[in-house]
């Protein structure tokens, strides 16, 4: 069962990254160099947490970081550890 809410979780997050995704999706012709000002982006940061540590844990990991997006961050490399 809990493998099955990780399978969908996954599957949302790509389905989100192919179409509304400003870097992924369909619109990531308008933003060349690319939108998220982290690496790997905050959506793939987020994929990788809930793939590793299961939805609950990957996903606070995720929500996390989600936070520290913002305006008054630096960006940069910011890998899952």
């Amino acid at each position: 069962m809990l493998k099955l809410g990780k399978i969908i979780t996954l599957r949302i997050i790509k389905l989100y990254q192919t179409t509304l995704s400003p870097d992924h999706g369909v619109f990531s012709g308008n933003h060349p160099m690319g939108y998220c000002k982290y690496h790997p982006t905050c959506s793939e940061y987020t994929y990788q947490a809930i793939d590793r540590y299961g939805v609950f844990r990957g996903g606070c990991k995720g929500l996390i970081r989600l936070l520290r997006c913002n305006p008054f961050s630096k960006g940069g490399s910011d890998p899952l550890l």
